[in-house]
């Protein structure tokens, strides 16, 4: 599907609020018109009062000062300029709850895709460009159209009543103003033609810039471990100033754009002000009506300035459109669903010549074939790259096969939905997450209608229940954004009483235990056991000495089982497993 103009876009967001977005145009209109009244009221003021001047210099019989005349030009100038000043305050407060509401749909609609977009878009993004579209674009966005809307209105009506108004007072002096207006157009159109790329690179650089901060705040520690410091700086140094240089031409070439406008106008305005002098001293043009006419040059260059002004901005919105709207395009993750889960699994997983590869013509997993039955425990073992992470990765939905199937109690999971697909499973990571929120809260988040005494079992199960009480604040302690208040094994036994409350009937085991010391590792293992207990459990092991008990023990190499069985007869066999067995003991021995 072709992309749609990326202003066409945001409009469909603004007219969902049609009566908001009339009432704010209306009330802009009147204050558009009012303004634009005033050069030829205040020219009214000023005729009457020349002619009544006038006339007592030239000592005219019954000649004076017509103060009721006088007195009902200024009445309506005052009234002209309440109307002007109410429209002018209650337009943009309109226009202010209108934009509002439309980015709140706008950042709604980003929050509902993200949900349904796959994983692959994460792991090929940085995590800093995705954030940045949802802040810092969306910024850009709102403080546009809030700026902006209601000007470029102002501007485009100011200069039809304008022309209107000069037309009116003096053909001769209104064709200096019109073929002015033309020239203005097209020198801005080619100043906005070369700097409108260089604003979309700015934008580029900024998500650049947005991800390098936040992936070096969050590796802070890590970086100044290993003195990075000079080489962060260096790499810091160089998106800036590549964003510097993008920025100054950005913003240099749009820059041009005042000035040689100014230009146009101080010629447009001295030749009016020359030629209608003559006019004046001609007797074909009022004093009164010359100010007026001046007064319109300006507010001719006025709304073509506005207009100028806000290029940057607008070109600015233009690149974060396009980027928020690039989000929004993403292919999202496909349901072929012909299959109903209306019951819970029993737990037997099979892999049925399943193939799979990220990259075309780079295989990873090929014709691999595993039978579990429901309560086992399979430990999945093997080097780094093997594709132990991927098979999960494939259990879970979060890729889908290139080959094959997985069926989980004989439904291939490619029928049925993700989301009744996943509530069948519980995972504890490596990486404990947990969110800003009571511990109360984050144990929930397994089970949103888990009652108290649910809770509180869950925890006194996962060993972890006085551990919370010993809490300021116990279960309703506020965990910070980072989860940094409390440890490292405190949170994975939270993520394990956490999964022990959803009571999956198949459970995902990252090993958890091997940043933590020996005392904690035994607890988290005597809960991760609680938890298995019962279920069909995979389990990613990264120190063999903890899948001993496992009843099936899988050693994959290049996507591929080289060896599976129990502990005893794969060390028995003395293959692969064996020699990864005795390395990690190796070094013990030696120290």
């Amino acid at each position: 599907m072709a992309q749609e103009h990326a202003f066409k876009r945001i409009w469909g967001y603004l007219k969902r609020y049609r009566l908001g977005l009339f009432a704010a145009v209306f009330l802009k209109v009147v204050s558009t018109v009012m303004n634009v009244l005033e050069p030829f009221v205040l020219g009214l003021i000023i005729t009457e009062l020349t002619a009544n001047i006038t006339a007592l210099v030239q000592g005219q019989p019954g000649a004076g000062i017509n103060t009721t005349k006088i007195a009902l030009l200024l009445a309506l100038y005052a009234i002209r300029a309440l109307f002007y000043e109410l429209g002018s305050y209650w337009s943009n407060y309109v226009m202010t709850d209108v934009v509002q509401k439309a980015i709140f749909d706008l950042r709604h609609d980003l929050s509902q895709k993200i949900n349904r977009m796959p994983v692959s878009y994460f792991d090929k993004h940085q995590f800093g460009d995705v954030l940045g579209r949802f802040t810092s674009d969306v910024e850009s966005v709102s403080n546009a159209l809030q700026q902006s809307f209601l000007q470029i209105i102002n501007a485009i009506l100011s200069l039809i009543l304008v022309i209107a108004m000069v037309l009116y007072l003096n053909v001769q002096l209104a064709l200096v103003v019109i073929f002015s207006i033309p020239l203005t157009y097209l020198v801005a159109q080619v100043i906005l033609k070369k700097s409108q790329p260089y604003f979309k690179r700015q934008a580029d650089a900024l998500g650049d810039l947005n991800g390098f901060v936040q992936e070096n705040l969050t590796g802070f520690n890590v970086l100044k471990l290993y003195g990075r410091e000079e080489a962060s700086t260096e790499e810091f140094r160089q998106i800036t100033e590549n964003l510097q240089q993008v920025g100054f031409r950005a913003s240099f070439i749009s820059g041009i754009m005042m000035p040689a406008l100014n230009m146009i106008s101080d010629s447009a305005y001295v030749l009016v002000a020359f030629l209608g002098g003559l006019q004046v001293l001609a007797g074909h043009l009022t004093v009164g009506n010359m100010q007026a006419f001046v007064q319109y040059v300006w507010q001719v260059s006025q709304p073509i300035q506005t207009i100028t002004q806000l290029s940057g901005m607008l070109q600015s919105a233009k690149s974060s459109l396009d980027r928020i709207f690039a989000v929004l395009d993403e292919p999202e993750e496909m349901e072929a669903l012909t299959e109903v889960l209306d019951h819970d699994l029993t737990g037997q997983v099979s892999f049925d010549h399943v193939s799979f590869q990220y990259v075309a013509d780079k295989p990873l997993i090929k014709d691999f074939n595993l039978e579990v039955k429901p309560g086992e425990m399979v430990a999945i073992v093997g080097p780094t790259g093997a594709g132990k992470t991927t098979l999960i990765n494939l259990l879970m939905r979060f890729y889908d096969v290139t080959a094959g199937s997985i069926r989980v109690d004989d439904h291939d999971i490619r029928h049925l939905s993700r989301q009744d697909l996943r509530r069948q499973f519980g995972m504890v990571l490596q990486d404990a997450w947990l969110y800003e929120g009571t511990i109360k809260e984050n144990l929930r988040f397994g089970n949103l209608n888990a009652s108290e005494d649910e809770i509180i079992a869950a925890a006194k199960a996962a060993n972890v229940d006085h551990f919370i009480r010993t809490l300021p604040g116990g279960y309703n302690m506020e965990m910070n954004q980072e989860s940094s208040n409390i440890s490292q094994g405190q949170k994975q036994l939270l993520t394990i009483a956490r999964a022990l409350l959803a009571d999956p009937k198949i459970l995902i085991l990252d090993e958890a235990t091997s940043s933590v010391d020996t005392r904690l590792e035994l607890l988290i293992q005597k809960a991760m056991k609680k938890l298995m207990d019962g279920r069909t459990s995979f389990v990613i092991a990264h120190r063999l000495s903890t899948i001993q008990e496992a009843d099936k023990i899988l050693v994959l190499k290049d996507g591929q089982i080289i060896e599976q069985g129990n502990h005893e007869t794969l060390l028995a066999s003395r293959g692969f497993y064996y020699d990864l067995y005795n390395s990690q003991f190796a070094n013990q021995k030696e120290a």
